[in-house]
């Protein structure tokens, strides 16, 4: 059976058809959750964040334009409503380095080299936990998703020079910060 485009989805939704939007959600759901869970760093807000963002969805689909792809606009929601979420909380933490990158380590570190990796992760994670939260979640959509530059600015609704600037302040922060730790 041939997958149907986003936007034919996006007609049957607003015909009535809920098993279309059925199929949005589940072709969504993880890359809209991994997206919050980067941010808001906790499995019970990143699921919150997914709900709101999908009822957001469905609820925005008639105003939907499409002057971006429906993931953009999704990406953009669930960008927004994360930092709303931090901003409510004022909870700034990120999802642990090792978490992330778990199935990519070497299983045949010695144990220096482990010490040495866990205590680089616990830097950056602090150094992280300190940005601000639209460097936060700029360093985010860059360093772990490899987000371009002029994705991230339409979806933070920013110029592209703007989160260039942001980006760049938050890596320069964050390697302020670590090489103040892991030296000092």
């Amino acid at each position: 059976m041939e997958q149907k485009l986003d936007h034919e989805l996006v007609d049957e939704i607003l015909r009535g058809n809920n098993q279309s939007f059925n199929q949005l959600v589940k072709r969504y759901q993880e890359r809209i959750y991994w997206t919050a869970r980067r941010i808001v760093n906790s499995h019970e807000d990143a699921d919150d964040v997914v709900q709101n963002v999908f009822l957001k969805m469905y609820e925005g689909l008639k105003y939907f334009r499409g002057d971006s792809n429906l993931f953009t606009w999704l990406y953009r929601i669930t960008v927004n409503d994360s930092l709303n979420l931090l901003r409510k909380k004022r909870f700034l933490q990120f999802i642990p380095y090792e978490e992330y990158f778990e199935d990519k380590m070497q299983t045949s570190e010695s144990a220096h080299d482990k010490v040495i990796r866990q205590e680089y992760q616990t830097s950056l994670e602090r150094a992280i936990e300190k940005l601000p939260p639209k460097q936060r979640a700029v360093f985010s959509m860059r360093y772990f998703n490899e987000t371009p530059f002029e994705e991230m600015a339409k979806i933070l609704k920013k110029s592209v020079g703007g989160t260039k600037a942001n980006y760049f302040q938050a890596v320069k922060k964050i390697s302020g910060m670590m090489r103040k730790e892991l030296t000092g």
